[in-house]
């Protein structure tokens, strides 16, 4: 598999490794540090269905490496066909985020290993025991187990198996991008005109870069932060009008009972209670952005070109002040022209890495 392959001629000690042009240097855990056999446990168990409740569902279900490490859905199909609330995210530079999950309420790639097990549309295991048993009857997972982390049989928990697949995520890194070798390497054939005049229309007159955000020697295009630009809103609307008439600030549970089937649109206020964070999600990096539609949090936006004008438009509620529904004040109008347009989605095009220039692309 390719990230057994790339260990083959990079491995010469984890901390040794380069990072890729346009990425950062990536930063492990000094309580999980990579090792090629604790990277190979976690691909195995990356895609072992056994660990949903029916054994047809395992991270890789949703997570497809064929499809950028996306599923090309709006919103993922769990066990029993059941459907999340939001759209699955790639794993391809997670292990750059800050926090993971639309709404950051894991804080690393090990807090979020065990998530999508335990929920009950994902995976639907009903507790960490029953995920302990599936190793439990594998000897070759507790062999492997007990080898990679230095513990008895006996001793191996959840923990193992987070760490284990937190260390295989860290390999799905990938930059080398075209953008990247015009940008860093100042390779001026690299990209197209078009894709040049959409980075200046990126920078200026769209202002995507003030949360798509570059630094001088790499380019994550996300400032990590979470913002509400209004996507989604039209299902929790009234709420968002109750709660701005409210004189008295109501409590958590009262506005979750208030959003009813549609409480995962309050977003990163599920996480933090601040009611400044209703409707809030998290900015997603741009790199790869064309091989892991559709886009936005609930996977409402099948194209780019979807994407560019809903930004022109200034959103959802363009034309409605942006305080009556907490909008992020950059939401408004862009009135970019067609040239415009089409040039900024030739440079997002320009922020494929090789690896990932064959993926077909069809969002459903």
């Amino acid at each position: 598999m390719r990230t057994l392959i790339w260990l083959c001629f990079v491995w010469c000690g984890w901390a040794a490794a380069e990072a890729e042009l346009g990425l950062p240097t990536l930063v492990v855990p000094q309580d999980n540090p990579q090792s090629p056999a604790k990277i190979a446990l976690g691909e195995r168990l990356f895609h072992d269905a056994r660990f949903s409740q029916n054994g047809q569902i395992s991270c890789a279900s949703c997570h497809n490496p064929t499809l950028a490490f996306t599923d090309h859905s709006p919103v993922s199909e769990g066990i029993r066909q059941l459907k999340g609330a939001r759209n699955a995210p790639t794993v391809i530079n997670a292990a750059f985020a800050k926090t993971q999950f639309w709404d950051g309420r894991a804080a690393d790639l090990e807090a979020q290993a065990i998530g999508p097990m335990l929920n009950p549309v994902e995976m639907g295991m009903p507790d960490g025991e029953a995920i302990l048993s599936v190793v439990r009857e594998d000897n070759v997972y507790q062999t492997l187990i007990a080898e990679v982390f230095g513990v008895t049989e006996q001793e191996i928990n959840l923990e193992h198996i987070a760490k284990a697949i937190a260390s295989f995520e860290r390999t799905l890194i990938a930059g080398n991008s075209p953008f990247d070798r015009y940008y860093f390497e100042k390779d001026q054939d690299a990209i197209s005109q078009a894709a040049k005049r959409g980075l200046s229309v990126f920078y200026n007159q769209a202002a995507c870069a003030s949360c798509h955000t570059l630094d001088r020697n790499f380019a994550l295009f996300t400032d990590h932060e979470f913002h509400n630009i209004g996507v989604g809103y039209q299902r929790i609307d009234e709420l968002m009008k109750l709660l701005g008439a409210q004189r008295k600030p109501l409590k958590m549970d009262q506005i979750k009972a208030l959003a009813g089937e549609h409480v995962s649109e309050l977003g990163r206020f599920l996480v933090s209670g601040d009611i400044r964070d209703l409707g809030a999600f998290k900015t997603s990096s741009l790199r790869n952005i064309e091989k892991t539609p559709p886009y936005m949090h609930d996977g409402s936006l099948k194209t780019l070109e979807e994407v560019v004008e809903y930004y022109d438009k200034g959103g959802e509620f363009h034309g409605i002040k942006a305080q009556s529904r907490q909008l992020d004040a950059r939401i408004r109008p862009l009135h970019l022209n067609a040239q415009q347009k089409s040039d900024l989605v030739a440079f997002m095009r320009s922020l494929t890495s090789p690896e990932y220039q064959s993926v077909s692309v069809f969002a459903r």
